[in-house]
């Protein structure tokens, strides 16, 4: 069983007399350490793909299944008990909270599962070595380089251990250099197992996953298989 499929899902926009289709029936599914880049311009439906992933937003129509749940039929607590449990997000802005330190930070999506604090400090203390930065615990959000902010991001996202990493374009705001570390740290959770799935509109990052799904206009017209550095077209 596929850890996500996607059928015949559609996303309409009521504006004004007009209906915009963000999404015009997609089909796909995510296979468990699935390492996927969605990729396409402002416009193709990518955003919109993302938030029907997250459980942000739901379909006009079609099915989503996540873990065999059917998630577009929950209500809303469910599907933020779904967000929390199943869904790591690392977001390009990052999303820390200005006043929480680095293990602050880690911390906060722990404590909606009534763990005490205690453990809920030794996970996070975990998933920050886990991202290199267990000498930072102590350090605020504008103490940290750009990269580090974006460490302590991936660090949140692992800690409940999710069954998917979402990256919303996650090097957006990082220089060439930093770009190149949290990618290969992104290979490195891969490679443990971890099924990521990263939305961008550089190819770059593209061509770093090992599967490409190019969207447009709402609907997906290449979904390829990346071998040493080129796509494969698998449908």
């Amino acid at each position: 069983m596929a850890l996500i499929e996607i059928k015949r899902i559609t996303k309409f926009y009521e504006m004004g007399s007009q209906v915009v289709k963000a999404l015009d029936g997609i089909d796909i599914d995510v296979k468990k350490n699935d390492y996927l880049a969605f990729i396409g311009s402002s416009g193709s439906g990518k955003s919109t793909m993302l938030n029907i992933l997250g459980c942000l937003d739901k379909p006009t129509t079609g099915e989503y299944h996540l873990n065999g749940k059917n998630v577009e039929a929950l209500e809303q607590n469910e599907l933020s008990e779904i967000r929390n449990r199943e869904i790591g997000f690392i977001f390009q802005s990052f999303n820390l909270l200005p006043r929480a330190n680095a293990l602050g930070n880690v911390m906060q999506p722990l404590i909606y599962r009534n763990i005490g604090f205690r453990k809920r400090k030794e996970m996070a203390m975990r998933a920050l070595q886990r991202v290199g930065l267990g000498d930072r615990v102590d350090h605020l959000p504008n103490q940290l380089s750009g990269g580090q902010r974006q460490r302590v991001a991936i660090a949140r996202a692992l800690v409940t251990s999710p069954s998917i990493l979402l990256a919303d374009e996650p090097t957006g705001n990082l220089d060439s250099r930093t770009t190149i570390e949290i990618m290969q740290l992104f290979d490195e959770l891969h490679a443990e197992g971890h099924t990521l799935i990263v939305v961008t509109h550089e190819d770059e990052i593209a061509q770093h996953c090992h599967r490409v799904v190019e969207m447009k206009d709402g609907k997906i017209f290449n979904d390829s298989t990346v071998t040493g550095g080129s796509a494969k077209v698998t449908a």
